[in-house]
């Protein structure tokens, strides 16, 4: 078999960054079909250049091929929960405890934060589930390491599939949008340490309001 050519593998590179934001926003749900001939013509490509991005995302665990079926996305185990919170803690309160305080990555948890309060207040609850993932990717941004914005990529997007298992989305992120403001506030009064140690707490919390919805959905 013929290896794609270097300009079809960043076209690949693209529609699969495309697919993890739309599964990071909310766009994509568990166990959803994928259409072939749906993504082609949003996305502009060929079916097998599509194929190649769906083989790079099944790789990733955010996409399943099943046979005579077709392609769907993944439903995360509860498995897969607890390692991405525990990847999540290191990653993040790491980021928090050593960060500049100036960093450029500073504004985007602040226009994240703003944006939960508007969709909280529209109760838009799948809108305030966005504004936190593009609050936790800010707080990774100001690692200044590519490598980890792109693992977080990965680990919102699977995040984001097992919020999508959840019925009460209310429940689920409403509580974190005052938590996220709270947090953001220690950063800026320069409290890092503290804030970093408040963090880990923060999601040690959320992965036990994850993981006990999570267990009532599948009962």
């Amino acid at each position: 078999m013929n290896e794609p050519a270097a300009n079809t593998l960043t076209l690949i590179q693209k529609v699969a960054k495309e697919i993890r934001l739309q599964l990071v926003n909310g766009e994509l749900l568990p166990n959803q079909k994928l259409s072939e001939a749906t993504l082609s013509e949003q996305f502009g490509i060929s079916r097998n250049t599509l194929r190649e991005t769906f083989r790079l995302l099944t790789k990733e665990g955010l996409l399943k091929h099943e046979p005579n079926r077709g392609v769907f996305v993944s439903t995360p185990s509860m498995a897969t929960i607890i390692d991405i919170y525990r990847v999540r803690r290191i990653i993040e309160c790491q980021a928090l405890a050593q960060a500049y305080r100036m960093h450029p990555a500073l504004k985007g948890m602040h226009l994240a934060v703003e944006h939960a309060y508007i969709c909280r207040d529209k109760k838009d609850w799948l809108g305030v589930g966005t504004a936190n993932m593009e609050f936790h990717a800010a707080i990774v941004q100001l690692a200044d390491s590519e490598r980890l914005n792109a693992l977080f990529s990965n680990i919102a997007a699977e995040l984001r599939l097992a919020f999508g298992m959840l019925d009460d989305l209310e429940f689920l992120h409403s509580p974190f949008v005052d938590t996220n403001n709270h947090l953001l506030e220690m950063f800026d009064a320069g409290k890092t340490t503290e804030a970093a140690s408040y963090l880990e707490d923060y999601l040690i919390r959320s992965e036990r309001m994850v993981l006990a919805a999570y267990a009532r959905r599948i009962e």
